[in-house]
């Protein structure tokens, strides 16, 4: 029973990896950086709430524009992966349909994390700006 359960973590895990190797790994890795630079300011933000607020603001903006970056990159990364589609599309003349949505699959995944990273980093914004309020009201 463990062996299985074993199994389908690797699986899962292997199916991430995928994912992110097939989204290009140069711009997947920017926006795995981005994601983790906003997690990083999001907790100094919430570590120094109590003992310096203008710290915590400082975190609050660095994680508005790392959030904004990693949003950028995965845009940028599609964009770049969909003229690299159509490139090809266009070497090949009549491309059979399935090559052509691979393509748009590969180019759409960095979109996909950069919204995945923004909206992670979102959501610990708005939690930081929460208690920022309520820590200034005391």
């Amino acid at each position: 029973m463990n062996e299985l359960v074993l199994s389908n973590v690797l699986m899962t895990s292997n199916q991430f990896a995928d994912r992110f190797n097939e989204g290009g790994p140069f711009f997947m890795s920017l926006i795995l950086v981005c994601l983790l630079l906003s997690v990083f300011f999001l907790i100094k933000g919430f570590i120094s709430l109590k003992k310096n607020i203008s710290q915590s603001e400082k975190m609050l903006r660095l994680t508005v524009d790392a959030s904004l970056l990693g949003l950028v990159l995965g845009f940028l990364g599609s964009v770049i992966g969909l003229i690299t589609a159509f490139d090809s599309v266009e070497a090949m003349g009549n491309p059979d349909p399935s090559v052509f949505a691979g393509g748009l699959k590969v180019s759409l995944l960095t979109a996909t994390f950069g919204l995945f990273s923004f909206v992670i980093a979102r959501i610990g914004i708005l939690l930081l700006r929460w208690c920022l309020l309520a820590e200034r009201k005391e």
